[in-house]
């Protein structure tokens, strides 16, 4: 009977003690919810990243203006340590506005709405006019064999499929097109490709995006098109068969410079060495001003950090944001930080100098190399755009699936029902390799790829509310996991 008695009370006191876990948490929950829609900070952040310093493809100015940028808000922040890390990046420019003109010679002739895929070569100054040959997918190009496309221009309208209710799922049936259509067509004889814009919307914004070519193969120049205008150059080729096309396009290739991921962090009170981390890619497609894409992600893992430090959360690990370069082209920024994390830059006056000693880097904090990659507890990705936040995928074992998927309660008021085994994020993936488990920051999509890798990737397409749901969200997840770890 004493025993009986004994283990009610232990019972007792662990129901106890689980409830008032549960309520404590829940507590920290809604005031780090509340803080985020209550202050504006992440708003005023992104309009500066969007719309004074706007696009920023890796290697250009306006990426590093993003980078000491970025740099000078989290020094404002009284962080723990605030610190650049080095990498090289390669340096690919549009140039001039492109030039696409159905039947130039014709009266009949009309522009379409272009854009040269990111690392695509030029045409020359004069451009190049070829008839076009419309295809659906690549198994069409065997087909029709080399007699019948060498020296003409290959079209690859190929949509992106609607009935996916994940956008992610149309996106990828399509963007194998962009990605490789330039190499396979030129395979029989192309002189250039031209491909259908990665997206469900049907407009007038053509989408870019990172092209690959092969040492093997002979490169030549590619564009999309927008949607609209794919419509209109296929029912073209209906009608006329032997329809020519103009390309005029002055990309090139510049020699490779020096860039930077941007890393702040509130150090751990119990357990320094070992990290959380969370970012998105400062770097963005030039066409618009990378919102979305992902100005949105950079911001929120910015403010992530300010929403710790303003309601005074002392977190027992360290918390670190990491604002990635060049996750568009080669994710370069990202294998520099999987390879050596603890590689960071040191040397006060080279940074001055790279700026030319007149920059906001002075008065930065500095520090030697520290953690190590093993030492990371979870790294989160934010790289869908600043919707609605659903939940979050997770790259992990399933006891770490399980321990994530048993604080729903806690997240399922703020609408986080989605906690399921999924990926991650292209900057944080390699992580997995040295068993970290990976997370993503999942959104309503359905938006996300009308204004991807576009001009209309733009400041006011972000709605405040969305965006700092999308930050308290991290916080609450990383919040939990600070707590009771992985």
């Amino acid at each position: 009977m004493l025993k009986l008695a004994i283990f009610s009370v232990f019972y007792l006191l662990s129901i106890f003690t689980s409830c008032n876990s549960q309520n404590t948490d829940s507590l920290v929950i809604r005031k780090i919810f509340s803080e985020a829609l209550t202050d504006n900070t992440a708003y005023k952040n992104l309009e500066f990243l969007c719309t004074k310093i706007g696009g920023r493809i890796c290697g250009s100015p306006q990426a590093a203006k993003a980078v000491e940028w970025v740099k000078h808000v989290l020094d404002g922040m009284d962080l723990d340590t605030v610190y650049l890390q080095e990498t090289s990046v390669r340096h690919w420019v549009r140039g001039e506005k492109e030039v696409a003109i159905v039947n130039p010679e014709k009266a009949s002739s009309y522009k379409l709405q272009a854009c040269a895929l990111g690392g695509s070569i030029g045409t020359g100054e004069k451009g190049l006019s070829a008839n076009v040959i419309e295809v659906k997918e690549f198994d069409d190009l065997a087909k029709l064999g080399r007699q019948n496309i060498s020296g003409k221009i290959v079209f690859f309208n190929h949509p992106a499929d609607p009935s996916f209710y994940t956008t992610f799922s149309a996106y990828g049936g399509a963007v194998a097109f962009r990605a490789r259509g330039a190499v396979q067509a030129a395979r029989y004889g192309a002189i250039a490709a031209v491909v259908r814009s990665a997206t469900l919307a049907h407009d007038e914004f053509p989408h870019t995006g990172i092209m690959h070519y092969a040492d093997t193969v002979e490169k030549i120049p590619a564009i999309a098109i927008s949607t609209n205008d794919a419509d209109k150059l296929s029912n073209g080729l209906k009608n006329d068969p032997n329809l020519n096309l103009y390309i005029r396009l002055t990309c090139k290739e510049l020699p490779e410079v020096v860039s930077y991921n941007v890393i702040g962090e509130i150090r751990g009170t119990e357990h320094p060495d070992q990290i959380i981390a969370f970012g998105g890619h400062l770097d963005s497609w030039e066409l618009g001003q990378g919102a979305h894409d992902d100005g949105t992600g950079v911001i929120q893992s910015i403010e992530v950090l300010r929403l710790f430090k303003a309601l005074h959360i002392r977190p027992k690990n360290t918390l670190r944001a990491v604002a990635f370069m060049d996750e568009e082209m080669e994710q370069r920024g990202a294998k520099r930080y999987t390879e050596s994390a603890q590689q960071m830059i040191n040397s006060r006056n080279s940074i001055l100098d790279q700026f030319k000693g007149d920059s906001l880097l002075k008065g930065s904090k500095f520090r030697q190399p520290a953690e190590y990659i093993g030492n990371h507890i979870a790294a989160i990705e934010a790289d869908r755009g600043g919707f609605t936040p659903l939940g979050f995928s997770i790259d992990a074992s399933d006891a770490q699936l399980k321990k994530i998927q048993s604080w729903k309660s806690l997240l399922l008021p703020y609408g986080l029902y989605l906690l399921e085994k999924g990926g991650s994020g292209v900057d944080v993936s390699s992580l997995k390799k040295f068993g970290v488990p990976v997370i993503g920051l999942v959104t309503d999509s359905q938006r996300y790829f009308d204004y991807h890798h576009a001009a209309s990737d733009t400041f006011d397409k972000v709605h405040p509310r969305e965006l700092q749901l999308g930050s308290a969200s991290i916080a609450a997840l990383v919040y939990l996991i600070d707590i009771y770890g992985l």
